[in-house]
């Protein structure tokens, strides 16, 4: 009997499989710059998910203009702390810091995480950083960003994520003049970064299912007929030919499952809320009263609930309009994390 033609199980690209290495995710590319100067990432903490029943404006849709029940992700964000202003310069082998300017305005809780500096001096810092700008080495400016967890109820835990934002858009002083402002304000929220109705890249880490087999972990196919009777039925044929005389990375085997960094593009932000909004059944969702800022991401974000979760703007946009969807009401959450 031939056998029928199927693409492999499991992508490639995504390996090895192992536990990440910190629940915060990383980014590794931004934006372009364009427009104003401004902050190009936030952060949260996932709250569950609902339902939300808005009227579709892709265009070319057969659906356009008709109201549709659209699953969303309800992400708690209050405000994200700016603590440090890095530089960076170019060198041979990539960008490497230059200095940094820190705030005297520090979170009580950070010490939880890091070592915050002593007897800094910040004047001492800009200025060279400011020099530096002068002479044409500056590459790039980064904030250094935390969250606090005990803002959001419902998170057990108090120490905080600490991440690097980029400050993107216009020249590199514009960038290092905004960045110099929102470190002396201190904290930054949602709506400085998206509005509703934008795309984000959301990054966050997989629910974690410890060792798993090959059937689960690739998603390989179980033994039939004859094979499936020999005792084995949940393992694989064979590891590979006898040349190579080794056993190949794409060999599916068991091991570690879930506890994946993943980064989705394009998600789109429904809403972008304050927790009071009355068009959002006054915030309420199973998870609990969101008494803070939130923002509700079409379709799912990978991890639990009470997780990490990273925004960024998107870096490959698609052509969908950026509009204001009209959110008409919200039904009890579900909650299915």
């Amino acid at each position: 009997m031939p056998q029928p033609s199927r693409p492999r199980k499991g992508s490639l690209g995504f390996g090895p499989r192992s536990r990440a290495s910190s629940e915060t995710p990383r980014f590794n590319s931004w934006p372009d710059d364009d427009g104003q100067p401004g902050l190009q990432g936030f952060a949260g903490y996932k709250a569950g998910m609902t339902q939300v029943v808005l009227i579709n404006d892709e265009p070319n849709s057969p659906r356009e203009g008709m109201e549709e029940t659209v699953p969303v992700t309800v992400v708690e964000t209050p405000p994200v702390r700016v603590v440090a202003l890095r530089a960076y310069e170019d060198t041979p082998y990539g960008k490497r810091p230059l200095t940094e300017v820190w705030t005297d305005d520090v979170h009580e809780d950070l010490d939880r995480a890091l070592s915050v500096p002593e007897d800094h001096d910040a004047d001492a810092a800009e200025e060279q950083i400011r020099d530096a700008l002068d002479a044409g080495d500056v590459a790039d400016v980064r904030a250094i960003t935390h969250t606090v967890p005990t803002a959001v109820e419902g998170v057990p835990k108090k120490r905080p994520d600490v991440m690097e934002t980029r400050v993107g858009g216009g020249a590199v002083a514009d960038r290092l003049d905004h960045g110099l402002e929102v470190l002396e304000a201190g904290s930054y929220g949602l709506n400085e970064v998206f509005r509703a109705g934008e795309y984000a890249d959301v990054a966050a880490v997989t629910k974690g299912k410890g060792t798993q087999g090959p059937v689960k972990r690739w998603g390989v196919q179980k033994r039939k007929g004859k094979h499936g009777r020999q005792g084995w039925r949940r393992r694989i044929g064979n590891l590979g030919p006898w040349n190579p005389s080794r056993v190949r990375s794409t060999v599916p085997q068991q091991g570690q499952t879930g506890y994946h960094q993943r980064t989705e593009l394009n998600k789109r932000l429904v809403a972008v809320g304050d927790g009071d909004d009355p068009t959002v059944d006054g915030g309420f969702v199973e998870y609990g009263e969101v008494d803070g800022p939130y923002a509700l991401v079409k379709g799912s974000v990978p991890g639990p609930d009470k997780r990490l979760v990273r925004l960024r703007p998107a870096v490959r946009p698609n052509d969908q309009p950026r509009l204001d969807p009209e959110v008409r009401h919200v039904s009890t959450a579900s909650n299915q994390g």
